[in-house]
């Protein structure tokens, strides 16, 4: 083992007097950041050398990937310890986040090597969404730069409240002071505009080791701490502090009849059994019997333990809801004020429902057109349609139920979330809730006195919406008009919306772009959701093209009251018919955005019914959708 000392050889003679001595050691996570090759992961190198934490199978292996792949010749080149992928050793740069464990006698770390490309923006905002401080790395020689804003105003953005400034390869400037303070006056201004309070500035030579671990005596002229010692010493702060009780329920513990607890980690406060709590959004209200783990019941629980609690009462209790304190309870609301991180390739589509996940509440979002987007190198509001790959924008979010959360900036568990695209389950955003929207606790669902189920049984049916989709052509209108008038003989109530004649009244401000398209069938679901209510037989006959839109109609209706019918044609049946004329012009290039020409149909994959029109005419088609409802 290299570099053995007093802790290694007791981790060798004792190892349970060793984890003794760590378990209560306060852990601070914390990531390098910086432009490229500012030596982040030279430092990280580094600092894990001089605090001996490098065993002699790493040097070993670490000597010999230098003299093959390192970049400081037949020198131990340091970054190789952080650098494990291939592109990475054979680039010399960091592209994915990199996460090392090292432990002094003062504390525990985490450290997350992040990249400096800004094409790499959404792997530096994941290791800042966990970290406690920041290593901002400057090269001497080049000063505050581009990226030295940008990652500045994220570690802002995500709660990173404690920075400190390492101003790097100062062997390479001889250790020049008035230099060092002409960055650190720089450095000033990008803190004073991003709103950063807490920063320090450190001299330092990752490749040489001064002012990483031990001060250094070729810098004389500076008195502050050595890198470690700031490391050791920074308040940890948490946004979690000064909160009620919270725990978001992950699992429901039902192992027999006589148990039933609910398991979380606490994400703020404490508790104790008898203490009252809130079951949000519900609001329903017990005490705490139990707090169980599997080494026995606990007097209480605080921040950070993973515990099962029972309830006094039987109160309906799942994953996704929030236990918390009943004097302080937490919000809940559907509408937010959001910050967004875009990490995916395909840009933001407003009014395109996304999978919201805030802490352990999963549910449906759509993200409204940006009010603006962040330009971080100027911390400019820039106005903007979407948002793209890397971009930062505030925009209004709305979700399909209440969720409880607290402000990002009060509680990273319930401010922070991700969006995840339904159809790739790819996540494609990071999130901050600013604040909710005020309009969502001003507006109150009316009560009213004759419901749905007595409309439908006014009119002596079963509601439903039947949702006719197929590619322009296909005959969806003509099928959906035989149904109706079979309906009508029988003394269904019934009404068709079809897209064309909506085009011409409730949506005729929307043109054919994807978002607009999303938005009239949005608005469709919203009319068709009320006609069900009313009691109606609702048949719709749009193209719908797109699957998450389709999905986001049918979570609107009652279970079993949306019938998909998939109105199969192919694209050359569909342009051999043309009735109207809309493929020669979408040929032509007179028509954008025209669906199986220069726009996609996302066919069904498993629909309700599937209408076959290249083997049976319109009639028998209807024949055969009015004996498929029967069956149903």
């Amino acid at each position: 083992m290299a570099h053995l000392d007093a802790e290694q050889e007791l981790i060798a003679a004792d190892i349970g007097a060793y984890l003794a001595r760590h378990r209560d050691k306060q852990l601070l996570r914390f990531i390098t950041c910086g432009s490229v090759d500012d030596g982040k992961s030279t430092l990280i190198g580094r600092l894990l050398y001089d605090t001996k934490q490098i065993f002699d199978d790493q040097l070993a292996s670490l000597e010999a990937d230098s003299k093959r792949v390192g970049t400081q010749g037949e020198a131990v080149d340091f970054a190789l310890l952080v650098d494990g992928l291939t592109a990475e050793r054979e680039q010399g740069i960091t592209i994915d986040v990199a996460y090392r464990f090292f432990a002094t006698e003062k504390r525990k770390f985490i450290v997350a090597d992040t990249p400096g490309h800004e094409q790499y923006t959404r792997n530096m905002v994941t290791g800042a969404s966990t970290a406690d401080a920041a290593v901002l790395l400057v090269d001497a020689r080049k000063g505050v730069l581009t990226q030295t804003r940008r990652h500045s105003y994220l570690a802002q953005l995500v709660g990173v409240r404690s920075i400190v400034l390492a101003v790097n390869k100062m062997d390479l400037v001889d250790f020049d002071r008035d230099l060092f303070d002409a960055i650190v006056a720089d450095y000033r201004a990008v803190a004073e505009a991003t709103g950063i309070k807490q920063w320090s500035a450190i001299p330092v030579s990752g490749l040489a080791g001064d002012n990483v671990a031990t001060r250094s005596p070729a810098m004389a002229w500076y008195d502050g701490p050595c890198l470690l010692e700031w490391l050791e010493t920074v308040p940890v702060e948490t946004s979690a502090a000064g909160h009620g009780f919270r725990m978001p329920v992950q699992w429901v513990n039902r192992p027999s009849h006589d148990f039933r607890g609910f398991a979380g980690q606490v994400a703020a406060g404490s508790v104790k059994p008898g203490d009252a709590v809130r079951i949000l959004p519900s609001g329903r209200q017990t005490s705490i019997a139990r707090i169980v783990t599997a080494d026995g019941d606990l007097s209480a629980a605080v921040a950070g333990q993973s515990v099962t609690l029972t309830l006094a009462e039987e109160v309906d209790c799942s994953r996704g809801d929030v236990i918390a304190d009943a004097a302080d309870p937490p919000q809940a609301a559907d509408q937010f004020d959001a910050t967004l991180v875009w990490f995916d390739e395909e840009p933001l589509v407003p009014g395109r429902g996304y999978w919201i996940k805030l802490g352990t509440q999963t549910a449906t979002a759509t993200v409204q057109h940006p009010k603006y987007q962040v330009n971080v190198n100027t911390l400019e509001h820039l106005a903007a349609p979407t948002l793209e790959l890397n971009a930062i924008g505030v925009a209004e979010v709305l979700v399909d139920r209440d969720l409880v959360f607290e402000s990002y900036a009060d509680s990273h568990v319930l401010g922070g979330f991700i969006l995840i695209d339904k159809l790739t389950n790819a996540t494609v955003a990071a999130g901050m809730l600013n604040f909710a929207l005020r309009r969502a606790s001003n507006i109150h669902r009316q009560h009213l006195d004759v419901s749905r189920e007595t409309h439908a049984r006014l009119k002596g049916q079963k509601p439903a919406v039947l949702w006719f989709t197929g590619l322009s052509g296909a005959g969806k209108s003509t099928i959906a008009n035989l149904v109706e008038k079979q309906l009508a003989l029988r003394g269904r109530h019934t009404f068709l919306l079809d897209g064309d004649n909506v085009r011409h009244g409730l949506n005729r401000d929307l043109g054919f772009t994807e978002t607009d398209r999303i938005e009239n069938i949005r608005r469709v679901g919203e009319v068709a959701k009320l006609m069900a209510d009313a009691g109606l037989i609702v048949l719709t006959a749009f193209i719908s093209p797109f699957r998450a839109e389709r999905d986001m109609v049918r979570a609107m209706m009652a279970p079993g009251e949306f019938v998909e019918i998939f109105v199969d044609t192919s694209l050359e049946q569909a342009e051999a018919r043309d009735t109207k004329g809309l493929y020669a012009k979408a040929r032509a290039g007179q028509l954008a955005n025209f669906t199986g020409i220069d726009s996609p149909y996302e066919a069904p994959e498993q629909p309700d019914i599937r209408i076959d029109t290249g083997t049976m005419s319109a009639e028998a088609a209807a024949e055969a959708i009015i004996a498929a409802l029967d069956r149903r």
